[in-house]
């Protein structure tokens, strides 16, 4: 095997597939609890000094360098909402979201113990308040759905000529549907919607 063969195969080898080019990964907990009524979601609202404030969303952030998603996903919750990571029993990864921003949001799936919930204390600096949604409520909701186009830039310096086609080439266009469901006052929509959706499928 050459050089430059034995570095591709230990670049690759055991290498985890990811998004090509993305700059950014961030990963959420998709909180459970366990209530009378049966289970719910837990969600949060965004802080009006964070950005997207006011906005629901699941607790999570940023990944750090050489942090797993169930990682990130545990330190974001405790950062955000005071929930011991060892009060979050992990139950599995649902289906991530690979935005056209260029980054992949991947989510894990939880349930927050009795002792977890009572330890909730919302960071008055990334979060705004904390509240739960039963999971009834989304499978026998449907949402509103709306689509909005994603239409290709392409700038008049594009070297169309060197490439090989022609100025009016169809370039690919896409569609993103954001489900939306209100309750209670709260407006659930965009990825945190998605990922709901994808939980209660």
């Amino acid at each position: 095997m050459t050089g430059e063969l034995e570095r591709l195969a230990r670049r690759f080898q055991g290498h985890e597939p990811g998004l090509l080019g993305a700059s950014r990964s961030y990963a959420v907990l998709c909180p459970l609890v366990e209530r009378e009524d049966g289970l719910r979601l837990l969600f949060e609202v965004r802080s009006s000094q964070v950005s997207q404030g006011g906005e629901v969303c699941f607790p999570g952030g940023r990944m750090e360098p050489g942090e797993t998603p169930q990682d990130c996903a545990l330190r974001e919750t405790e950062e955000e909402l005071s929930i011991p990571r060892e009060a979050v029993t992990l139950l599995g990864t649902p289906d991530f979201i690979c935005s056209q921003r260029g980054f992949l949001l991947r989510p894990v799936l939880g349930l927050v113990s009795q002792a977890g919930l009572q330890s909730l204390r919302p960071s008055p600096a990334e979060v705004a308040e904390a509240f739960t949604v039963p999971l009834a409520f989304f499978r026998e909701t449907p949402p509103d759905l709306r689509r909005y186009e994603l239409v290709p830039q392409v700038p008049e310096d594009f070297p169309y000529g060197p490439v090989g086609i022609p100025r009016d080439y169809p370039w690919s266009r896409g569609q993103v549907e954001i489900p939306i469901w209100r309750y209670q006052g709260r407006a659930i929509w965009g990825m945190t919607a998605r990922l709901v959706r994808e939980i209660i499928r």
